[in-house]
């Protein structure tokens, strides 16, 4: 039997993509994922995650990987439609990802408060029909669905030292992180708007911006 894992990185980040990831693996051989130490990726170092990342890649049969831009994002958050919203959007996006591996069953990170809803969502994309176990915190209890946290959380790494060298020193993308706040402070002092890689759908992103256009009408 072929089992996949699927989760997820920078869902709750202003700066950067959304990364999903899925892993495919022979039943016989999740014990070697076990057998590697693979834990929910925000549990390990970066260090260690980039080394799993390599050993992951030659246990698994088939890997893939995705990024959804912070337009996406903003898209899915501004849309009007009950229930197709952010956790829609990755809902389908996983679902992409699990149409590439077709495996028999799949475990996923449930996104939506309600376990089986998003289990839904992402059937209804899927020309095929695998068994899904959705829950929350798959990343801590299944090792296939770690393998796939930690997969997504190196790609979305990389993602970040790129706009670092491209904007400078933005923090880790979440707000809570004083370099990221001071670096969305510092760009809308000399700019209209934010750059691309930020997500201005975010509430705390949209006020500073909004704060921002109303200090400088009041200059006019």
């Amino acid at each position: 039997m072929l089992v996949a894992g699927v989760d997820e990185a920078g869902r709750g980040c202003v700066i950067g993509p959304l990364v999903v990831a899925g892993v495919l693996v022979s039943e016989e051989r999740l014990s070697d994922l076990v057998a590697l130490g693979v834990k929910d990726s925000k549990l390990l170092s970066q260090k260690k995650r980039a080394a799993l990342f390599q050993e992951i890649t030659k246990i698994v049969s088939v890997f893939k990987i995705v990024k959804v831009s912070p337009f996406e994002i903003d898209k899915a958050v501004n849309c009007q439609i009950p229930l197709h919203k952010l956790n829609r959007l990755e809902a389908k996006t996983m679902a992409q990802i699990i149409e590439h591996l077709h495996p028999d069953e799949v475990y996923v990170d449930a996104a939506d408060i309600l376990e089986e809803r998003f289990a839904t969502h992402i059937s209804e994309c899927l020309s095929f029909k695998p068994k899904i176990i959705s829950r929350h915190k798959a990343d801590q209890l299944y090792p296939v669905v770690s393998a796939a946290s930690i997969l997504a959380k190196v790609e979305r790494d990389l993602e970040i030292e790129l706009l670092k060298n491209e904007f400078g020193d933005i923090g880790t993308g979440y707000l809570h992180d004083e370099k990221t706040k001071t670096f969305l402070t510092e760009w809308l002092k000399t700019n209209k708007n934010y750059p691309p890689c930020v997500r201005k759908s975010w509430k705390p992103a949209k006020k500073a911006l909004s704060e921002r256009n109303t200090t400088q009408q009041k200059l006019f």
